[in-house]
């Protein structure tokens, strides 16, 4: 999937592509004052191995050298406007410096210092370290039910109330919204407040069980700590993070303010198609701040030295490792969350950091505690590969200085068994369940398949030449990457049902019962569509030939108007699954439709479908009246018996995915 404001971006099929946008320390070294900072989890960070000899010195000449071999050709290959990169060392800006253009057609270059980018979900981080601000303070408590700090109250379910812990560990259990995620332009925005109380999801799982990425909630947090500061979430994030931490090209705010606005690059599908406009983000705490690459290194400095920059300390130093610490892990071998930041251990160096993604920006921040170095980057255009840039910059600067072989491990007796077991289609956590777009689980399943040799191959892990990885078993249900680093577990839910882990913590994947698989959908669908384009295009092939070899239709006179309302039906359901791709084909281009303003549109689609769902009563008393009529031809029943056939697919497939789901919002 894409993420909105999300972890990682990955490329779907059309409609999963809405989503599939926006979208990852040290632990503490004494125990806080206070209950409320008591980690869930707390374990010892993992040892660094040794450094191989032969490794680059990371100097900055060195640094410089290499990325600027590297940088250019990867914006001319992925055919991307401009990118920026700043990195930190033991607590000192260490380098900075930007590559292509933030205007393609004014040819004006990225600056490091003065271009501003949106770093999407990355701007989580700002709201996260002001709540653990307002945690210090007392005026929060990490297990407390959130209800208590709201002016509304969110309803009860699974027996356990949702807490900040559960929020800035993604597991509050909601479902994935995204209608006015985004919206058009500045004159549709509107304030915190409104926007959590309308957009409030269904919760589909227990709070504290199941990773499934929120950007409500963390919408939902930002409201929070506007209610018990007294500030605007705006106000907040400037007097207490931005302007004591010198950060001085940085803002939350839309639009921009004036002395700002001259700075901020463009946005970009790709670099050699027009600028896009710039982007308004209506959940303001998941991810509106808009910041130059010089800036961030103020802030991942603050982090990597608990808590202080340039003698402004914003956070206790407990505070700060408790930030970083184990929180919630999937499976113990696999990497966990921390208090908003997420784990990406690689190269034998526990790694914690966040991702952040909008339609245009998409970029990735990362900390590597024990070497007291942080990584910035952001490119401002989609491009056109089919693989991450920014993972491969980073994965390169990781194997350049500091390299890491994993150590070996043998195939375990039961690892024919076990790739057979895991096989299947599986469905990610962060998904809408409840409301019309669940048919977005439809397309993008991940596949797990096993192999001869007894290794599997999830189709949506690939190589930087786009095919998949193969990963062997080096443990009970763990699997890792033939000749890399990436991880795959599975594990066993309470109800016992199989469950995948990937390396990256904030959601997981279950396996797809048989009713929601995704390719018997897709099959029972086209099988649907096909006949119905079969039927309508012979529907005049047949008339034609009739009246050409002058053979009347051998059709009794009470089922001409039966049959010609069932070829009208088949008309209707084509109609409605063109309409219904269509508009949100159309939402992919254009995310402000994802609007409550377009809901007149959307129901009178399904009001089509509608129609569609009473026709098969139609299809079917058609089908029974052609069995019954003596000397009809047998080609003739079979093929009104498979359009009814054809009829009760569609309304199996848009039942099954909440296309006519009375609620509009989603």
């Amino acid at each position: 999937m894409n993420l909105i404001l999300g972890g990682r971006r990955r490329r779907c099929p059309v409609i999963a592509s809405i989503f599939l946008i926006l979208l990852s320390g040290s632990l503490l070294a004494q125990k806080p004052k206070t209950n409320t900072l008591a980690p869930n989890e707390a374990q010892p960070p993992q040892a660094a191995e040794p450094t191989p000899s032969g490794t680059h010195q990371l100097t900055q000449s060195d640094l410089e050298a290499f990325l600027d071999g590297l940088m250019p050709l990867q914006l001319a290959r992925e055919d991307i406007a401009g990118a920026v990169i700043s990195v930190v060392k033991d607590g000192k800006p260490f380098f900075a410096k930007g590559y292509g253009y933030s205007d393609v057609e004014k040819r004006t270059p990225v600056s490091a210092d003065v271009t501003l980018f949106r770093p999407g979900s990355i701007s989580k981080l700002f709201n996260w370290t002001s709540i653990m601000q307002q945690v210090e303070q007392g005026k929060l408590d990490l297990d407390r039910d959130v209800n208590d700090y709201l002016d509304f109250k969110i309803p009860p379910a699974f027996g356990k109330p949702i807490t900040l812990r559960n929020i800035m560990t993604h597991t509050p259990g909601f479902e994935e919204a995204v209608q006015e995620l985004f919206v058009a332009d500045a004159a549709h925005l509107t304030p915190l407040d409104q926007y959590v109380k309308v957009h409030l999801p269904m919760r589909i799982f227990p709070p504290g069980t199941t990773p499934a990425y929120s950007n409500y909630a963390t919408a939902l947090s930002g409201y929070i700590l506007q209610r018990v500061s007294g500030e605007s979430f705006d106000d907040y994030i400037d007097h207490h993070i931005f302007q004591p931490l010198s950060m001085t090209h940085c803002t939350t705010r839309q639009p921009l303010p004036e002395a700002l606005k001259p700075m901020m690059s463009n946005g970009y599908t790709v670099a050699s198609e027009p600028a896009k406009p710039f982007e308004f983000v209506e959940a303001v705490p998941a991810g509106s701040s808009s910041i130059t690459a010089a800036d961030m290194q103020h802030f991942m400095i603050m982090h990597l030295e608990d808590g202080q920059y340039n003698g402004a300390q914003i956070l206790r130093p407990e505070t700060a490792r408790l930030m970083h610490a184990h929180q919630f892990a999937n499976l113990p071998a696999m990497n966990a969350m921390a208090l908003g930041f997420y784990e990406e251990t690689r190269n034998g160096h526990r790694i914690i950091g966040h991702a952040g993604d909008t339609e245009y920006f998409h970029s990735d921040l990362h900390l590597i505690p024990d070497a007291n170095v942080g990584f910035f980057i952001s490119y401002n255009s989609a491009g056109k590969g089919a693989t991450s840039p920014r993972e491969a910059v980073w994965h390169a600067f990781l194997d350049r200085y500091f390299p890491s072989d994993p150590p070996k491990a043998s195939m375990p007796a039961s690892a024919a068994a076990d790739a057979q077991l895991v096989s299947g289609r599986y469905i990610v956590s962060r998904r809408p369940e409840t409301t019309i777009l669940k048919v977005l689980n439809v397309a993008g399943q991940p596949k797990v398949s096993a192999n001869s040799d007894h290794t599997i191959t999830l189709d949506m892990l690939k190589d930087a030449n786009g095919k998949p990885k193969k990963l062997e078993e080096i443990g009970p249900l763990m699997f890792r990457a033939v000749d890399d680093q990436d991880q795959v577990g599975f594990k066993h839910d309470d109800a016992g049902n199989l469950v995948m882990v990937i390396d990256f913590p904030f959601f997981v994947f279950e396996r797809a019962p048989w009713y929601l698989n995704g390719t018997l959908n897709l099959t029972l669908i086209i099988v649907a569509v096909v006949l119905f384009v079969l039927t309508l295009l012979l529907w005049p092939v047949a008339a034609l030939l009739r009246k050409h070899y002058r053979q009347p239709l051998n059709v009794e006179p009470e089922r001409r108007g039966v049959r010609l309302l069932t070829r009208l039906v088949c008309l209707v359901n084509l109609l409605f699954l063109v309409a219904f791709l269509l508009f949100f084909s159309l939402a992919e281009k254009d995310i402000g439709m994802l609007s409550p303003k377009f809901n007149a549109l959307i129901r009178i689609i399904q009001l089509v479908g509608w129609l569609g769902v009473i026709g098969t009563i139609v299809a079917l008393l058609n089908a029974m009246r052609a069995w019954r009529e003596p000397g009809g031809w047998l080609w003739g029943k079979i093929g009104e018996t498979l359009i009814a056939v054809a009829c009760i697919l569609f309304v199996f497939f848009i039942f099954n995915w909440n296309m006519l789901h009375w609620s509009l919002r989603y």
